[in-house]
């Protein structure tokens, strides 16, 4: 896993440095892993979102990435080449403890949990992260975090796209050893911004806020 997020962080470094489009390294193409959870939480929600995401990606910053984004669990064997996890969904969340050890060793070498709450999963993947890191608490990001200006800036921080429960919405990280591994996006439903136009009927500009959104968090964690 190491290898293959190293490769593309140098492909994206030196395009960046060029002042060119950042791209993946010859022969590596980047891809989103949707995390694949026990506990009866609907883990495949948003269908359309990464690949929309993923679309953007190569549209919009020239990264190498795949249409397709791949589907893993904490017990496959191919999660090492995955460095870029996604999760959703709307119920529970629950990592015994071989998947905690997994996913804490998967994040400590290199990777990066995007989890994105699709209203109803907070409880849960709260207590779960407290297992994957018990030092290392959830913590408010600053609007000034660089996931908030990494190619999009959003110096109010995440847009609201859909309301859930009121109020602003929120942008919690996990750290360690000084790198974001983990970050969670709350109370706005990024990933309903990112589907298919008829899925929710979103208006245009919260479409294009959660892709814009979506893209940050990705260069974000392709250079960090």
């Amino acid at each position: 896993m190491q290898g293959l997020r190293t490769a593309v962080i140098a492909g994206t470094i030196v395009a960046l440095a060029a002042g060119a489009a950042p791209n993946a390294a010859a022969g590596e193409a980047f891809t989103i892993a949707q995390l694949q959870y026990r506990g009866g939480g609907d883990w495949y929600a948003n269908p359309t979102s990464l690949p929309n995401l993923l679309a953007a990606v190569r549209a919009r910053t020239g990264i190498v990435a795949d249409e397709r984004p791949a589907t893993v669990s904490l017990d496959d064997e191919a999660l090492p080449l995955h460095p870029f996890l996604y999760m959703t969904g709307h119920g529970r969340v629950f990592l015994d403890e071989q998947e905690v050890l997994a996913l804490r060793g998967h994040l400590e070498r290199g990777g990066f949990l995007w989890a994105d709450d699709n209203y109803g999963m907070d409880e849960s993947f709260r207590r779960e992260m407290a297992k994957v890191f018990p030092g290392s608490p959830l913590t408010e990001l600053p609007f000034d975090h660089g996931i908030y200006h990494s190619f999009y800036d959003f110096p109010g921080g995440l847009p609201k796209i859909h309301e859930h429960d009121g109020g602003p919405p929120h942008g919690y990280g996990i750290f360690h050893d000084g790198r974001l591994v983990v970050f969670y996006s709350f109370n706005t439903d990024i990933g309903d911004g990112m589907e298919d136009p008829e899925v929710h009927n979103d208006p245009p500009e919260k479409r294009e806020a959660a892709l814009r959104l979506g893209v940050n968090v990705v260069v974000y964690a392709l250079t960090h």
